[in-house]
């Protein structure tokens, strides 16, 4: 949904400016929540900006994001607003689509109509269902297990801990817990079944799937956007983004020795 607009000038040889601007904003929102680094997002409101014949600028944070727009006919008119990101949930389809749109748009010249419909078939496109997510998920945690030197009943293991790690953040989800509350949860729900592996002594190395159960909540997302906006001088954005996945590799790790500690068992 496109967020309430403040205008400090109106063009008024141009009814369609508004809904240009709103558009704009909602792409901006869309990318930041779908979990692309700030220089992509900046590059893409640029390209968006100058096939609707408008010159943008943005300021973006973690939280928010500051949009000025110029009217390329008449500089004068300036256009500033403060947009909220929503809770971030990865979606690499929207990010590559809009991305891909962007090029397209910029090099064909769409007007705002046709650009709306083709973000709006975007951003509604069906994402796959939890259990689908939910299994393939375990399955790449099984297929750790087997890379690190596990035997079957380790990847076993680590499969049935992933899953009940998955369905443990859904569940805190539904709940709207903290963030960093629902990884250490997750955590430490996957640690204890990967160690009731080790108690009872399941196939020959039950401490490989300990240590691969926790593998699906590793932050790769945010440490990798931190590091590309660190590199492109986006200095807050990137300080944010690599705390953040500190921040969640440390309940991670919390969760994991809980486990241990309550069950005494090792790596």
């Amino acid at each position: 949904m496109a967020p309430y607009l403040k205008f400090k000038k109106m063009n008024k040889d141009q009814p369609n400016l508004e809904k240009s601007f709103a558009l704009i904003s909602e792409i901006a929102v869309l990318l930041m929540q779908s979990g692309a680094n700030t220089k992509r997002v900046i590059d893409n409101l640029n390209r968006f900006a100058r096939a609707l014949n408008l010159k943008s600028y943005a300021l973006i944070s973690h939280k928010s994001i500051i949009i000025t727009l110029k009217d390329r006919l008449d500089m004068r008119h300036t256009y500033t607003n403060v947009i909220q990101i929503p809770s971030y949930r990865m979606n690499f389809y929207i990010v590559s689509e809009i991305s891909r749109l962007s090029w397209v748009v910029s090099e064909e010249q769409w007007d705002g109509d046709a650009i709306q419909k083709e973000i709006d078939r975007i951003k509604n496109t069906p994402q796959y269902s939890f259990g689908l997510t939910a299994l393939v998920v375990s399955l790449a945690g099984a297929s750790f297990a087997k890379l690190f030197g596990g035997d079957y009943e380790s990847m076993l293991i680590a499969f049935v801990a992933t899953l009940a790690g998955m369905f443990t953040v859904k569940l805190a989800l539904s709940l709207k817990l903290n963030p960093y509350l629902r990884t250490y949860l997750a955590a430490l729900t996957a640690s204890i079944i990967a160690s009731l592996g080790i108690l009872l002594h399941l196939g020959d190395k039950p401490n490989i799937a300990l240590a691969t159960s926790v593998l699906f909540l590793v932050p790769g997302v945010p440490l990798v956007n931190s590091f590309n906006d660190l590199y492109n001088n986006h200095i807050l954005n990137g300080s944010v983004r690599f705390i953040s996945g500190f921040m969640t590799v440390l309940f991670i790790g919390l969760g994991l020795i809980t486990a241990m500690v309550l069950f005494n068992t090792k790596l």
